[in-house]
């Protein structure tokens, strides 16, 4: 065949699974070939017997336009006179001799669902505007930087009432704007969104994706997702994406069973599913489809700008057992997926050595090293969802007051293992679905004692290591379960008790982002510390949060869970001289000044005494003093320290294969 697209170094790099940029070569793109403008296509489909284009350009006509297999698994074809906007498939014959018309694994659009051809697009039209917001991120720890994060399913923050259709959609353009405004109003620095790569299954909320490397339709094109994400930069917000590389659907049009053979899913039946969602696992043992999945990553980062991929299911990926009765132990006799080990340490490390993005581990193992670096024996991942700590703070949530006493631990337990990864705190979507309630609904009493606790609650996780992530209706006190048909229900935000959450939270973010002590999670242990841990006959909790080399700019919480006044609170100091509360869950005053006194307290020297409502939480800024010589030191050497270990994070190739390119492919 002439002019081939896929040439001799793309194979190799692809069978080597170091492809990074595959998506410029598979799918259909457009070129020129000796003046004629049209569409090349590629296709990977290595035991189908025969593949042709099917298209709107053709009339849906079958044999009309003959792909070629140009090596033992590569098809190409090119189109003269095709052009972009025009819909296709792939008709393939598969092994068996059956026909079946597939969508395009690399297609950059597909048709709004329950259409499903793919669609010719050209991504490189869209004039973006953030080179200050990439210069900035560029080379930039994030772990010491804020990091409060708004997840949000974008076809339920609002519904459009003046459409008639079933779905009432805003559009990409619209929801940037008005996103845009709310984010920026509360405090937070990033949004996370559900269900953007292509899927056919409402109810899945985008987590049985078909189209990895097409954002979907349901919102509007690729250019209108561009759009979005660039509106976020140039208004200061990342934006994350959730990101599905452990299973898809078994639909026929997609991946499942592409060529006739098992070629992206196990072809062990132990390995091919997972019964307990009914989907198809990725048999990441074939170079090929590790490198489809590593190409999605880059495409994400490379075309449309995301500064972060929220991984889903890391555990299922990581465990051969996991969800099954009956497992394929790996070649030790363990249940852990090897392959799954290796592909996460050659993509961290390859995608964290060329952009400034990463990948966040949403993972309920057990595994250690998740965010260590992979030449360090870890996982290379920049951050971990902290599962522990969201289960056991909901369990204590769920427990009346009356009985806390007796859960005290777990809300204790989680400060032991805060710093073992690079941790973020989530009360996300998975909390507020299937008969587990809202968030507010987790708290016992009346209405009044349930927003007490609900202040409580995110004023303890803000205090706490780690980053922040909060799904949309938490912060104003969602009162029924998410429901992704509907639209939040904003009227409660008039309110008195909704909108006093939402300003709760919001003051909350704002102090996060303003204070280093809060949001710098590169410290380690030293940076939070006990003021009483064992207070639980009344649970309370207060602790401080301060920098590794003295206690200038620290900050003391103190968190009642309980509906009863606390008069005369008293709470040990780290320091003597006058404190200022610069935060209550009360709508009153902040700027409460309490003078110390030399009394022991809390096994400290100085004692804080204040008045503690119900169901209170406040925060106490610690008095400056001048620092000492050594603290000045320590500081020195503290950020010297950080900066060596980000750089090695950010260096590591320790997982990334050393293929040997050919001579003569070069």
């Amino acid at each position: 065949m002439e002019n081939k697209f896929f040439g001799e170094l793309d194979r190799y790099l692809f069978h080597h699974g170091t492809h990074y940029e595959l998506y410029n070569k598979m799918g259909a793109h457009i070129r020129e070939i000796n003046g004629l403008r049209g569409v090349h296509f590629v296709l990977w489909a290595p035991n189908a017997r025969a593949v042709c284009v099917v298209s709107d350009g053709n009339g849906w006509t079958p044999w009309r336009d003959i792909m070629e297999k140009v090596d033992d698994c590569i098809w190409e074809l090119f189109v003269p006179g095709m052009c972009e906007g025009v819909k296709y498939k792939f008709l393939v014959v598969q092994s068996d001799g059956r026909e079946v018309y597939k969508t395009d694994p690399y297609s950059y659009r597909t048709e709004l669902r329950p259409a499903n051809a793919s669609v010719v697009v050209n991504l490189e039209n869209y004039k973006w505007g953030d080179g200050k917001w990439k210069k900035q991120k560029s080379g930039e720890n994030f772990l010491e930087k804020p990091m409060a994060v708004y997840e949000v399913h974008l076809g339920s923050w609002k519904k459009d009432l003046s459409k008639w259709d079933e779905d009432q959609y805003f559009d990409y353009r619209r929801l940037a704007h008005e996103i845009a405004e709310y984010v920026n109003y509360m405090g937070y620095t990033h949004v996370e969104l559900m269900g953007i790569c292509e899927y056919p299954f409402d109810p899945s909320w985008g987590y049985q994706v078909t189209g990895y490397f097409a954002p979907t339709a349901r919102y509007g094109s690729p250019e209108d997702f561009m759009y979005f994400v660039d509106y976020m930069h140039q208004n200061g917000i990342g934006v994350i994406l959730d990101w599905v590389p452990a299973h898809f659907p078994k639909d026929d049009f997609a991946l499942a069973n592409f060529d006739g053979t098992p070629l992206y899913e196990y072809s062990d039946p132990l390995r091919a599913e997972y019964p307990e969602w009914g989907t198809k696992a990725f048999d990441l043992g074939k170079k090929e489809v590790s490198n489809f999945l590593i190409a999605s990553a880059f495409f994400w980062v490379e075309k449309y700008h995301i500064d972060a991929l929220r991984v889903d299911a890391v555990a299922a990926m990581l465990y051969n057992s996991f969800g099954r009765e009956q497992y394929r132990p790996n070649m030790y006799g363990g249940i852990e997926n090897l392959e799954s080990f290796e592909f996460f340490r050659h993509l961290n490390s390859v995608l964290r050595q060329r952009t400034a993005a990463f990948l966040i581990a949403e993972d309920s193992s057990i595994i250690d090293g998740i965010t260590r670096p992979a030449k360090k024996g870890g996982f290379g991942f920049g951050l971990k969802w902290n599962m522990g700590w969201m289960n056991d703070s909901i369990k204590y949530y769920n427990t009346d007051p009356i009985f806390r006493p007796y859960h005290h631990h777990l809300m204790t337990h989680t400060f032991e293992y805060a710093f073992n990864e690079n941790y973020m705190l989530v009360l996300s979507h998975d909390e507020v679905v299937y008969g587990k309630g809202s968030m507010i609904n987790k708290f016992i009493g009346n209405k009044m004692d349930k927003m007490g606790g609900l202040k409580t609650c995110y004023t303890m996780m803000f205090g706490h290591p780690g980053k922040k992530l909060l799904f949309m209706g938490q912060d104003f006190a969602q009162e029924r379960e998410w429901n992704f048909k509907t639209g939040l229900d904003w009227w409660l935000c008039d309110d008195y008790g909704h909108r006093d959450v939402m300003e709760c939270v919001r003051r909350l973010l704002h102090l996060y982002k303003e204070r280093a002590v809060l949001h710098n999670d590169c410290g380690g242990p030293v940076t939070c510390e006990w003021v009483s841990s064992g207070d639980y006959m009344r649970n309370i909790f207060s602790f401080i949060r301060r920098n590794p080399w003295n206690y200038n700019n620290a900050l003391i919480f103190v968190c009642n869970f309980s509906p009863v006044d606390r008069a005369y609170m008293g709470v040990g100091a780290p320091v003597d001289g006058v404190y200022k509360r610069i935060f209550t869950t009360y709508p009153d005053a902040e700027n409460l000044e309490v003078q110390t006194t030399e009394e022991l307290c809390d096994g400290r020297k100085y004692k804080l005494t204040f008045d503690l409502r119900p169901y209170e939480s406040v925060i106490f800024e610690v008095p400056y003093k001048q620092a000492t010589e050594a603290e000045l030191k320590k500081e020195t050497e503290v950020k010297k320290a950080v900066k060596k270990n980000y750089k090695e994070a950010t260096t590591d190739d320790s997982h990334v294969p050393k293929v040997e390119i050919p001579k003569e492919l070069l």
